[in-house]
């Protein structure tokens, strides 16, 4: 298992992360430990949840991920050896906090919450799960600013992770489905202010969404602050097992219709470019998209997330496999005919 650097921290993460947004919804807490423990054997030492995980976030099962691996890491007795990452949740959740905010309270509230569902003294990775003021992010296109926008100083939350990195419980801070100009502040407000640097930035990448390289992969590259990639399969959509209508038993976009960010004409079209490649170059389709994505100089990891064994054993597998120079053409022919169809 490769590992990198995560910004400038001096921690070492390993090239994959696991995902756990299923645990507690699609995924019990005894499936949990037996994904948790693959993981780890396998060489992943990196783990990212959220205090409002699963999804889809509802007020009978918010916690349950970050409780399911608090138990599990108090069953194996060791912490050290692996990275847990958490986020804060954004604005616009009623049933956290009563009215989620990045607000100084909230955050020392959300901290010691998170801390107390892990089972743990700190948190390696602490991050802000979407911006508290009006951006794109979640597949919004467009800008329009807003006069009477009430947001969260960016100062205000980095002032209060300070406070908590001083504490001793955090060790990094890190941002999510952030803009350009959200991490380039946040740097800017690092160095003249004296508060913490990012390290990370965690947004989505994958073959049907490669927004992240018209600003910020610049950013990641001159600045060290490493793109961590969610949805890298596209909610599943990349496996192509979603092609022609079809709604696999139990499957995540079988289950929940609420989620259409990447079920669009145009996004079945690529998909089906992509999975011609895969199958002309005897390639798993879910294999060579996850592949694509560790391939990436700007890549600190990839968050891969699975429901059962199996799939999980397959996103391991793309670990060893090293795309060819006529693939990875073929991938950027589509994408130059089909440029992010699902931003």
């Amino acid at each position: 298992m490769q590992t990198r650097p995560l910004g400038q921290t001096g921690l070492e993460v390993s090239r994959l992360c696991l995902g756990t947004m299923t645990f507690g919804e699609q995924n019990t807490e005894a499936e949990a430990h037996e994904q948790l423990d693959r993981a780890v054997a396998f060489g992943i030492n990196f783990i990212d949840a959220a205090e409002m995980y699963p999804v889809p976030a509802r007020p009978e099962t918010q916690g349950l991920t970050e409780a399911y691996i608090g138990s599990w890491l108090k069953g194996r007795g060791s912490r050290d050896d692996v990275i847990i990452a958490t986020k804060a949740t954004g604005p616009g959740l009623e049933h956290i906090r009563g009215g989620s905010r990045l607000t100084r309270d909230q955050l020392h509230r959300a901290v010691d919450d998170s801390l107390s569902r892990l089972q743990t003294d700190y948190i390696d990775l602490y991050q802000l799960h979407w911006p508290d003021r009006r951006a794109n992010y979640f597949g919004r296109l467009g800008y329009t600013p807003d006069p009477e926008e009430s947001l969260t100083p960016l100062e205000e939350s980095l002032s209060a992770l300070q406070e908590l990195v001083e504490a001793g419980k955090i060790r990094a801070v890190g941002l999510s489905n952030e803009t350009p100009w959200g991490v380039m502040r946040a740097l800017h407000l690092a160095e003249t202010l004296g508060l913490p640097r990012v390290a990370s930035v965690q947004n989505p990448y994958s073959l049907l969404n490669r927004t992240f390289e018209v600003g910020l992969a610049e950013i990641a590259h001159r600045e060290g602050v490493g793109l961590l990639a969610y949805s890298p399969l596209a909610f599943g959509k990349l496996s192509g097992k979603y092609l022609d209508g079809a709604r696999p038993e139990g499957a995540r976009l079988t289950r929940y219709e609420r989620f259409q960010r990447y079920d669009t004409p145009l996004a079945d079209e690529a998909v089906r470019a992509y999975v011609d490649i895969a199958r002309e170059h005897d390639l798993d389709p879910a294999r060579m998209a996850l592949a694509y994505v560790n391939s990436r100089p700007f890549l600190t990891s990839n968050i891969i997330g699975a429901t059962t064994m199996e799939q999980l054993e397959s996103n391991l597998d793309s670990e060893a496999l090293r795309l060819s120079d006529e693939v990875l053409e073929a991938i950027e022919a589509v994408h130059r005919r089909i440029p992010n169809p699902c931003p």
